[in-house]
């Protein structure tokens, strides 16, 4: 019985037990379903806060760019009237200082009516030089007068193997003219002076480099090219190879043609044109003349200062470019480049010693530089 009794006992326990534990299981239970029903009511709670501050964003950077449009318009609208302004300033002082090509001219040029009108006429010695071997010689030598109240102007070329000598029967390779230059320009500006008569006081001496580069900036010079020319010095690396007839001359065509005076095979200019020499100064006064004339039109107003540039930066010249030679340019705008008297040194090319010189004629000289000077006076 008693043993009976203590079976019955430990059942009861056990079972009293258990209910404990299920009891202990069921508050869990329920607190875990307590914690899983607020996760689930939060999380939809979450998702909006995330959606929200994401528009909150996109509504920021919406409101930036606009602000950013706005601030590039003002900009824009502030340097438009900037320029308007600026263009009407321009505009005015170009009506004050004449109008059109010229008064432009003299307003970007910071002249005045003033500077302009009171000139007088200028006389230049033009040098085009290169390197011939190992020296360097002036290819183009030209006397340039121009005279801006009537606008008249002449050119004069003086032939580079000009004969400069004291004795005709012992002549040297230094009594051509052209060697002078490697003394001193100034030296072959009062040589020239003495030949002509003309009064001379400024030189300008110019590159075949800076001439490629004004050409260029120009843009190439229509030109009617009179001969077939074909020829090659490898001596000076030089290369000739143009065809007759009207084409664009970019500035390393001008090189080769300001300097061609022979092909290959010994044919050169027609003896109506002007054979060798003569026929290269022809050339080279009628390629200046259609450069300045295609150089002074509207299109290229506003390339004037990087030309001018170029110049300055590539010319070698006793004046004072600001003060004696910027002026002259707004007065050549109203000249006719058709208009310019072309000559060259009377003479004849004769053989001296087993060299080749031009001789000029004195009194031939004296009689054309009057003529010249007459006509450009009145």
């Amino acid at each position: 019985m008693n043993r009976i009794n203590n079976d019955e006992r430990k059942k009861k326990q056990k079972g009293s037990k258990e209910k404990i534990k299920k009891e202990k299981r069921k508050p869990k239970r329920e607190s875990n379903l307590e914690e899983n029903i607020p996760k689930q009511k939060e999380k939809p709670q979450k998702t909006k806060e995330k959606n929200l501050k994401k528009q909150d964003k996109k509504t920021k950077e919406k409101k930036k760019k606009f602000s950013f449009l706005k601030f590039i318009l003002k900009l824009f609208l502030i340097i438009m009237l900037l320029l308007g302004i600026c263009a009407g300033i321009f505009y005015y002082k170009v009506q004050e200082n004449g109008g059109g090509i010229k008064g432009a001219l003299i307003t970007l040029l910071g002249l005045s009516v003033e500077d302009v009108e009171n000139l007088d006429t200028i006389n230049v010695l033009l040098l085009g030089v290169s390197q011939d071997l190992d020296s360097t010689l002036t290819d183009t030598i030209i006397v340039c007068s121009y005279n801006p109240k009537n606008q008249s102007a002449y050119m004069l070329s003086i032939p580079r193997d000009t004969f400069i000598g004291n004795n005709k029967n012992a002549p040297k390779g230094t009594d051509k003219i052209n060697s002078l230059y490697a003394k001193s320009p100034q030296k072959l500006l009062k040589k020239v002076s003495d030949i002509t008569g003309i009064d001379l006081d400024y030189y300008i001496v110019i590159s075949n480099s800076a001439l490629i580069e004004i050409v260029d900036i120009i843009g190439s010079i229509d030109f009617e090219v009179p001969i077939d020319m074909d020829y090659d010095d490898p001596t000076q690396d030089l290369h000739i190879h143009l065809k007759k007839g009207m084409q664009k001359i970019d500035g390393e065509k001008a090189e080769q043609l300001l300097r061609f005076r022979h092909n290959n095979d010994g044919s050169s200019y027609p003896a109506e044109y002007g054979d060798n020499d003569f026929g290269r100064m022809k050339t080279q006064r009628a390629f200046i003349t259609e450069t300045l004339k295609q150089t002074l039109v509207l299109k290229n107003i506003f390339k004037s200062k990087s030309i001018l540039d170029t110049i300055l930066k590539n010319i070698e010249t006793n004046m004072d470019v600001k003060e004696e030679l910027l002026p002259y340019i707004p007065a050549a705008v109203e000249f006719n480049i058709n208009s310019i008297i072309s000559e060259q040194l009377p003479g004849q090319s004769e053989k001296l010693n087993d060299l080749w010189f031009f001789v000029h004629y004195k009194n031939e000289t004296k009689k054309l530089v009057n003529e010249l000077e007459s006509k450009i006076s009145n």
